[in-house]
């Protein structure tokens, strides 16, 4: 899928599960925590420069959203309550996030605990 293909139609935050459920124009729903949404942010805190200077952020087990901005008509802009707030969450790297949920934070756990580190802060 495109960058211009992908749309999302709705995003929900709830403050109880700190959860963002975005909707895509073609049904599909995830369910993404914002835990995972700030380990994985598309930063280039987070992400380097390069595919492997990935860092890897311990301790964002209670991580929660303050704001999501839209950005034009292909993104928003997340402001975590960390005070992170760099990086661009497009409607494809969303979607992509909900397809490889399970694959990417099994491989963040694996990270954290090949690394001695903790989810938890």
């Amino acid at each position: 899928m495109s960058e211009t293909t992908v749309r999302a139609t709705e995003i929900r935050y709830s403050k109880e599960n700190k959860s963002l459920t975005v909707t895509f124009d073609d049904g599909t729903m995830f369910l993404l925590p914002a835990e995972y949404l700030r380990v994985y942010s598309p930063s280039a805190e987070v992400r380097g420069h390069g595919a492997d200077e990935r860092k890897i952020l311990a301790g964002r087990s209670h991580i929660g959203i303050m704001k999501i901005e839209p950005v034009g008509n292909y993104a928003v802009q997340i402001h975590f309550d960390d005070l992170h707030d760099t990086g661009l969450f497009s409607w494809a790297y969303l979607r992509e996030m909900g397809e490889k949920q399970t694959e990417w934070w099994a491989q963040y756990l694996k990270d954290l605990e090949d690394r001695g580190l903790s989810r938890e802060p």
